[in-house]
């Protein structure tokens, strides 16, 4: 429904021309689909679509047109087949795309830089395939019997375009996994990126907007520089998971508490939104296999999980790459010494581990994360150690509020350190 009002109001626009004052239409169109569906608003894909269509009503026919000029006239007596072609099958693409850059670095941290040639090679099998799923349905309707018949070569038609699909994002180099830029940063982006595209903007104008766009990306590869500690706690319908990410000048490694499939993913997820290709090495403290070893095989150079019923890590032993490491404390619990950069932190995961720091490990200005809620008494000799940061996974304890320095991330959440 949202595609079919989508390019309705694109195709409205395109006909009016400049009498249909196209911007003011399209945001009194995007409103009143708003206001029926409110929920729109937060939907992604809800999102690409408006940015998407706004691009196609006011970038695509001019960069038709600066296309057409510019593109080569090749043989004699081709010029006009090739030009009247290839422009607006490149402008389409070109401008959804362009629009839609933003959104994408917000949600996904990805840029697909193949998306181009992909709509190029996918345009022919999008006419058939739209115009038989329309007529399909009248069929369906109408004479039920004869839906099966006609499914078979539009199946045929979705299948090569799927295999098309994966096929290109199969490529070397078909996602650049820029990571999720901060909010701000998008702003920025998007405001130098439309004195950029949209059509009539002046020469001085232009200069300042891709000295801005340069700047942003500048702060943006600093921050990914940057070392950076990334809590994620999963609580809710089955048993907490827990993924901490440290990070060291654009590199990353990982400490899970569980080794299941959903965990993995997960990990995937992250580091694609902190654009990290390859963690440095992953540390598994589940006991439990995880029915998919392969996962973390393809997300990790190193993969250290209880082998033989041993323990990942021996007391004194540590797994390391420049600038992150991580030593066991103790032969009888997960306690854990953390090092990224110049930071230091001690990780807790169960009770045991925290009663081993308890006897044997004062904090000595460590940041410390507990897996558990602390009892009354454990939370006293943490106030007296006196650790700058505590970490809790899970809701914050009932009762009195959190210490000073003291954060909780919620029944599903997420928390993060310099």
């Amino acid at each position: 429904m949202r595609a079919v009002l989508m390019g309705a109001i694109a195709l409205v626009l395109l006909e009016s021309g400049r009498r249909g004052r196209p911007l003011g239409i399209l945001g009194l169109s995007l409103a009143g689909m708003l206001l029926l569906r409110p929920a729109w608003l937060h939907d992604v894909g809800f999102q690409l679509s408006a940015a998407a269509t706004a691009g196609l009503v006011l970038t695509a026919r001019p960069l038709e047109q600066a296309l057409a000029r510019r593109l080569p006239g090749g043989p004699p007596g081709a010029a006009g087949w090739w030009r009247s072609w290839l422009a607006p099958a490149l402008a389409v693409p070109v401008a959804a795309s362009l629009w839609t850059l933003p959104l994408q670095l917000l949600h996904f941290g990805v840029v697909p830089l193949y998306a181009v040639p992909a709509n190029l090679l996918a345009g022919p099998l999008l006419t058939p395939l739209t115009l038989g799923a329309m007529a399909l349905a009248a069929v369906a309707v109408l004479l039920p019997p004869l839906l099966g018949p006609l499914l078979v070569p539009l199946g045929w038609l979705a299948q090569l375009l799927l295999q098309l699909a994966h096929g290109v994002a199969g490529l070397p180099m078909a996602q650049w996994q820029s990571g999720r830029p901060l909010p701000l940063l998008v702003l920025l982006f998007s405001v130098a990126l439309l004195a950029l595209v949209l059509p009539g903007t002046g020469r001085r104008l232009r200069g300042l907007a891709a000295g801005l766009g340069v700047g942003v990306l500048a702060a943006h590869l600093v921050l990914l520089g940057g070392d950076q500690l990334l809590l994620v706690h999963q609580g809710e319908g089955g048993p907490p998971r827990d993924l901490l990410l440290a990070r060291h000048q654009g590199r990353a490694a990982l400490v899970s508490t569980r080794a299941d499939g959903f965990s993995c993913r997960q990990a995937g997820q992250l580091a694609q939104a902190l654009g990290v290709v390859r963690f440095d090495w992953t540390l598994l403290l589940d006991p439990v296999a995880g029915a998919d070893p392969a996962c973390w095989s393809r997300q990790a150079g190193r993969v250290l999980d209880y082998g033989g019923g041993a323990a990942p890590l021996a007391a004194g032993q540590r797994l390391a790459s420049r600038g992150l490491a991580v030593e066991a404390l103790a032969m009888d619990s997960h306690a854990l010494r953390l090092q990224l950069g110049r930071h230091r932190w001690l990780l807790l995961p169960d009770r045991q581990a925290l009663a081993t720091w308890r006897l044997d490990r004062p904090a000595g200005g460590e940041g410390v994360w507990l897996g558990v809620r602390p009892r009354p008494a454990e939370q006293r000799a943490l106030l007296e150690r006196g650790p700058p940061q505590v970490w809790l996974s899970g809701a914050v304890p009932a009762g009195a509020p959190l210490p000073r320095g003291w954060r909780a991330s919620g029944a599903s959440g997420a928390l993060t350190a310099p």
